[in-house]
């Protein structure tokens, strides 16, 4: 299993970063982690092509972690005039949010068939959900997005990838990092207290509670950035966009 890092930044670019997604390939087949507003950037950059990712993973509803779905669906239909099935996997209501995001920017869009087979799943909190291979689990955590939003922990060809989202501390962080291969988490702030995220300061605390392997910091705004180079642990790894790391 391989994890490439697409976007690793925050909603607003921090650090000249792309936006929220992470691409997983597995022996059978590929998959997104979360899907921000700059992912097809970053498969243009990374040389890649959508058309081979077969499952998509949404965390939560805020743009820069689902609203590339428009763009995506659209390079779909348009440019590479997909023809591999697709699915969506989200929490509750992820069909709604994206067909009035598409409809706000692109009118009329959602109208147009997508030529391909293309299914929407939806989480259920604690619940394990199967799809294409990848059995996820999504875990609630603390972070309003006008809906629920989840951590999740991804399993597959044997190994585990537990995703933070978006949240403040929450201790079912613990639940998703448990023996995890790899553990992405959000760490938006070095030492700032900023509302329904983590800092290092507080996330370093809580780090021998936290079983897994290896852990990755992602999505800083830019005093975390600064740093970010500062930070030596031997299970740390700083996300940057581009990074490769074999799972």
């Amino acid at each position: 299993m391989k994890l490439t890092v697409i976007g690793s930044g925050d909603a607003f670019g921090s650090g000249g970063r792309l936006q929220s997604c992470y691409h997983v390939s597995t022996d059978g087949g590929e998959f997104l982690i979360d899907c921000g507003a700059t992912t097809i950037m970053g498969f243009n950059r990374a040389s890649r092509s959508p058309d081979r990712v077969g499952t998509i993973f949404i965390s939560h509803l805020h743009g820069d972690h689902f609203a590339g779905l428009v763009w995506w669906l659209l390079h779909a239909l348009h440019v590479t005039r997909r023809s591999a099935p697709l699915a969506i996997v989200g929490p509750e209501g992820i069909k709604e949010r994206y067909t009035a995001a598409a409809e706000a920017l692109f009118p009329g869009t959602t109208a147009r068939s997508p030529g391909f087979e293309l299914s929407w799943h939806e989480f259920a909190p604690q619940t394990p959900l199967e799809v294409n291979g990848i059995t996820a689990t999504p875990h609630t955590v603390s972070h309003p997005s006008g809906a629920p939003s989840y951590g999740i922990r991804f399993e597959a060809d044997g190994k585990i990838i537990g995703f933070s989202g978006d949240t403040e501390w929450v201790d079912e962080l613990i639940n998703i990092a448990d023996r995890a291969d790899l553990y992405i988490t959000e760490c938006y702030a070095f030492d700032a207290q900023v509302p329904y995220h983590m800092n290092w300061q507080q996330l370093s605390q809580k780090l021998d509670g936290v079983g897994a392997r290896r852990i990755m910091l992602t999505h800083m705004n830019d005093a975390m950035l600064a740093k970010a180079g500062s930070i030596e642990h031997p299970r740390v790894l700083i996300a940057k966009d581009g990074m490769e790391v074999e799972i």
